[in-house]
């Protein structure tokens, strides 16, 4: 008898999040479920419709996304099962026949406007501000919506920032590659869903935790951060969220490089507790590398 098929949600289809999970799933045979807001991503697997929901959470030069940051610890209860980091490469992307300049190349002059989301215009804010300084901005909820709509609209001198998946599937050419700003740009993405994921290359083990400081005790987050340093336990990240329930009430999200099957971890947590701390795990999971050289699905 056949295993059910796996479900993923993911953001739409051509979009970096797209590739992302590609990468992930190569090889393997899952079923991808695209929304095109990140709450569709998160309720699809809350409510049961998909196994897991691929999540971008943090990306090199922008930090931490906030809002999907917001969603994993107050709206939804799923656990972290995998984070991998894929490169975010973004692209001008038009019609090659509709801006060209006659000898085989393109006319940046000839692109009146440029549609991508956000975070994406603003990691290729160089290249626009050299190359296309007269164009026109617009943001759309995505990187791919902003290239199916270009798609949608030829003859208008309309281009569009996003990645070469999605010029594909729209049928467009590739005006400029690797637009971005900087050549290390890298999103890292989280697996969350209440079915278990395993993978034999993973490289490390990572736990997330949220840490509730108790109320009128000075010096709980030194006394929280040497419960981990004393047992030369690596934070790879520590972060203040506000709790949402009064000015200067903070949760602290904390990346440990270490399993929760360990000796000393479980000990750490327990000192943190002892001291009035809740402590709230996210997730014990593994750390995928990511090989270049590997082929995406």
């Amino acid at each position: 008898m056949s295993s059910i098929r796996k479900k993923v949600a993911v953001l739409p289809a051509g979009s970096v999040s797209d590739e992302a999970a590609r990468y992930l799933f190569r090889g393997q045979d899952v079923e991808f479920v695209y929304h095109k807001m990140i709450a569709d991503v998160f309720l699809s697997t809350a409510s049961g419709k998909t196994d897991w929901s691929i999540i971008p959470i943090e990306n090199t030069i922008d930090g931490s996304v906030s809002l999907h940051l917001d969603w994993l610890i107050h709206q939804v209860d799923l656990p972290i099962r995998a984070e991998w980091v894929y490169p975010s490469i973004q692209n001008l992307i038009g019609r090659l026949d509709e801006f060209s300049d006659g000898q085989g190349s393109w006319d940046p002059s000839k692109i009146k406007k440029v549609f991508s989301h956000p975070v994406a215009m603003a990691q290729c804010h160089q290249f626009i501000r050299t190359t296309l300084p007269h164009a026109e901005l617009e943001t759309l909820p995505s990187t791919s919506q902003s290239v199916q709509f270009v798609q949608a609209h030829p003859g208008r001198g309309w281009a569009a920032i996003g990645t070469q998946s999605a010029a594909a599937q729209c049928g467009l050419d590739v005006l400029v590659s690797g637009v971005t700003d900087h050549d290390n740009n890298f999103t890292r993405f989280l697996l969350i869903g209440n079915t278990p994921y395993d993978r034999p290359d993973a490289v490390a083990s990572k736990t997330s935790i949220l840490v509730t400081l108790p109320e009128d005790y000075p010096g709980a987050l030194h006394q929280v951060l040497s419960a981990f340093a004393w047992r030369r336990i690596n934070l790879s990240r520590i972060e203040s969220l506000p709790t949402k329930k009064k000015l200067g009430s903070y949760y602290f999200y904390i990346d440990i490089e270490l399993s929760l099957d360990t000796v000393l971890l479980p000990a750490a947590l327990a000192e943190i507790e002892a001291i009035g701390c809740q402590v709230r795990i996210l997730g014990s999971y593994p750390t995928i590398p990511y090989k270049e050289n590997n082929p995406e699905v």
